[in-house]
């Protein structure tokens, strides 16, 4: 009896593969003339509003103020013109609730003209506001499952756009999410505060330094994506992967990533062909998507955004996630973005690079000279600072069940949150805390040593790639984010942490005030030198993944919450709700509830994980196991039956793994069927302790069936299939 007609049939879809739509045709329209075209932006609000209109919603983009709603209905019609132009036949206001998906309610344009016709229909008070069910969300105790009214926010500072379907388009207009009582339910709206509380406390430091008229002051951002695609037999295949979006059990390959040859290697023509059409549909939404090549990980690839604002990159985060999966389809692919969908080989990250700056000069910029930039001094001091005193709000900001698998490995930052400034700026701040910086090191040129090659610049520090919060020449690379979750959780975090050591510093140098050049660069330098001696532990230009550094952490004092229990635990101590309480960013409420929403997730990730082992490893791996066991039981019968007193030790390596897997399914059930008292951290930590170990022992015990039992009983498409054959 054969066990594996799946996997051959997926073997056999996949070798006579042939793509399901005609090719793009790229010569037909260049790549520039694409970009944006289905995005409301600045070029066409000019075109299309009067001036007025045009001028007020400039000035809530670039500025910061609010818009007049006078002038909501000229926008609302030249939108809906320009949509239905586009083939538009319904709006939708898109929000970000706190699943971290997206969510979209779709509304026609059409309404009834009461004499048998329609008529097209689109108000400024409906651009404005709209109305989706809040009950079904989570809110973490913020509102009652009775208490259903929710609200839809037009957000001005991020541009509306049409999203293509091959029977329609749809305008999407992105909205910030929030009950009826005023409460934050989504991603989106704490950003936009955390940023106003962020432009807020820059300006008082630009006004220090004498810059009268700086402009809107904004974090930016852009988040590298790294994915996995497989073939979707094999996915439809897996369970695990189809549910759960990783592997649940599977045993190594012959073969991982120890070959090193897949990282930047030549992208598979299936792939690149699915990776060009998903660019194509990226930029026509305006999303700058610059860099794609292959990671390290068999089947794994990334792509890379030129970085943006932080709203709106935040909202083209979710756009990239949605279109690589929707694209991947059209060429039979599946897109995991599961942090660790195959355990053994890397998983994936989504590293974020996050700065602030104004339209004409970005803050962390250092110049040629750092030891000379005082300003750059201040706005890097002050991210020191913001990390030193609240690495449990970063660890928590990247802790869920999928980041748990990745994080502390060889392949990602450990949980404990430090600094890499390179030895450039590192030199220069250990000069800061002695007294005074009086030089920087030079960069310098690269001789290859080839005659042909011209000189190469040198930069004058080297990068870190286990170091979870890293300088990376003008900007902050966060790496330790997880592939799947919105990059909004941390921008909020960065840009509220920063924006209080940026009122900090502002307040003691407005003591002195910058009236007098001396005094203020005599306070300023003292203000720098205490930031050094208090936090200087943070930085660490090392290697993050040794032994030797956890011991060094633990000796400097840093925490080192090593997984998601233990992280969001902390987020509602005093110090860090009163920090977001006291810019605006999250009422005790308001955190408290994502705090409960959060470690819900996690139970419900785990639980579903739980019951998918438990069903896999009874309904398909045992059964596997019982016919190779009975094979192995006819072939010995067989050969004692001839005279032949053989022993088969096969049949008695099964026999015992059926066993162990028969009582670790037993154990696994028996720690889903209890639930421990009292509160949501309580069943997370039950999850933790009992569960996850449970689920552990099931695998083990099943990856050893899998490399014994015959090939053509086993049910599940293997680690070999699904990475490389393509």
């Amino acid at each position: 009896m054969k066990s594996n007609s799946a996997r051959l049939a997926a073997i056999a879809a996949i070798t006579s593969y042939k793509p399901s739509t005609p090719p793009l045709n790229f010569l037909d329209t260049p790549t520039k003339d694409i970009f944006g075209v289905n995005v409301f932006s600045n070029e066409v609000m000019k075109e299309r509003l009067p001036k007025a209109a045009f001028k007020a919603v400039m000035r809530t983009i670039n500025q910061g103020a609010k818009l007049d709603s006078v002038y909501a209905d000229a926008v609302a019609t030249a939108m809906k013109d320009w949509a239905i132009e586009k083939g538009a036949t319904h709006y939708a206001h898109v929000f970000y609730p706190l699943t971290g998906q997206t969510a979209e309610k779709h509304d026609s344009f059409l309404s009834p003209d009461g004499n048998g016709g329609a008529i097209t229909e689109f108000s400024g008070a409906t651009l404005i506001q709209g109305e989706p069910d809040a009950s079904s969300f989570p809110s973490g105790g913020l509102r009652a499952t009775f208490e259903a009214r929710g609200y839809t926010a037009w957000d001005v500072t991020s541009p509306a756009y049409i999203l293509e379907n091959p029977n329609g388009t749809t305008l999407c207009i992105p909205t910030a999410f929030c009950s009826w009582t005023g409460e934050a339910l989504d991603k989106k709206t704490p950003v936009l505060r955390s940023m106003q509380a962020l432009n807020k406390q820059a300006q008082r430091i630009l006004k220090l330094f004498g810059v009268s008229e700086p402009g809107l002051v904004t974090s930016t951002a852009g988040a590298e994506q790294e994915y996995f695609l497989i073939d979707r037999n094999f996915y439809y295949a897996r369970p695990d992967l189809h549910i759960c979006g990783r592997t649940l059990f599977g045993a190594a390959p012959a073969k991982g990533q120890e070959f090193e040859d897949q990282y930047f290697g030549a992208i598979p023509e299936r792939v690149l062909a699915c990776m060009l059409d998903a660019e194509r549909e990226l930029f026509k939404l305006g999303v700058p998507v610059k860099t794609r090549h292959n990671e390290v990980a068999p089947s794994q690839y990334e792509v890379a955004p030129v970085y943006e604002n932080a709203n709106v990159a935040a909202d083209h985060q979710q756009l990239v996630m949605l279109t690589l999966q929707r694209v991947a389809q059209k060429y039979g692919l599946a897109c995991l973005l599961h942090e660790k969908p195959f355990a053994g080989i890397n998983g994936s990250g989504k590293h974020l690079n996050w700065s602030l700056g104004t339209s004409s000069a970005n803050l962390l910029e250092p110049g040629d000279t750092p030891h000379d930039n005082a300003q750059f001094l201040v706005f890097c001091s002050a991210v020191i600072r913001a990390v030193s005193l609240n690495a449990p709000l970063l660890r928590a900001a990247i802790a869920h069940a999928g980041n748990d698998h990745r994080l502390g490995a060889n392949e990602a930052p450990p949980a404990i949150i430090s600094i890499f400034l390179g030895e450039q700026l590192a030199d220069v701040f250990e000069q800061i805390e002695k007294g005074g910086a009086k030089k920087s090191k030079k960069a310098g040129t690269l001789t290859v040593g080839v005659d042909t090659l011209p000189p190469l610049p040198k930069h004058a520090g080297d990068r870190n790639r286990t170091s979870p919060f890293a300088f990376t020449g003008n900007k902050f690379e966060f790496r330790a984010v997880g592939s799947s979750q919105s990059i909004s959780g941390p921008l909020v975090i960065l840009n509220t942490i920063v924006a209080d050591s940026l009122d900090y510093i502002a307040t003691e140098l407005e003591k002195v005030g910058n009236s007098d050049p001396k005094k203020f660069n005599t306070a300023l330098q003292k203000v720098l030198q205490q930031i050094m001696k208090e936090h200087k532990s943070v930085i660490f230009n090392g290697d993050n993944y040794s032994e030797a550094w956890h011991k060094e952490a633990e000796k400097r004092g840093l925490p080192n919450l090593r997984n998601t229990v233990d992280a969001h635990a902390a987020v509602t101590a005093a110090p860090f709700s009163n920090l977001f309480a006291k810019y605006g960013v999250l009422s005790k409420k308001e955190l408290k509830s994502r705090q409960e929403i959060y470690f819900e997730r996690y139970c419900k990730d785990i639980a579903t994980e739980g019951k998918l082992t438990l069903s896999i490893g009874r309904k398909m791996i045992l059964p596997a196991a019982y016919r190779y066991q009975q094979e192995l039981s006819i072939t010995a019968a067989a050969v004692k039956e001839v005279g032949v007193e053989t022993d088969i030790v096969s049949l008695e390596k099964v026999s015992a793994l059926i066993d162990s897997l028969e009582t670790a399914l037993d154990t696994l059930e028996a720690a889903l069927g209890h639930e421990a008292s009292g509160s949501v951290a309580n069943h997370a930590k039950h999850y933790r302790d009992e569960v996850i170990p449970a689920m552990g022992e099931v695998r083990s015990v099943a990856d050893a069936l899998e490399m014994i039992v015959s090939d053509d009983l086993w049910p599940l498409p293997t680690y070999q299939e699904m990475l490389f054959i393509k």
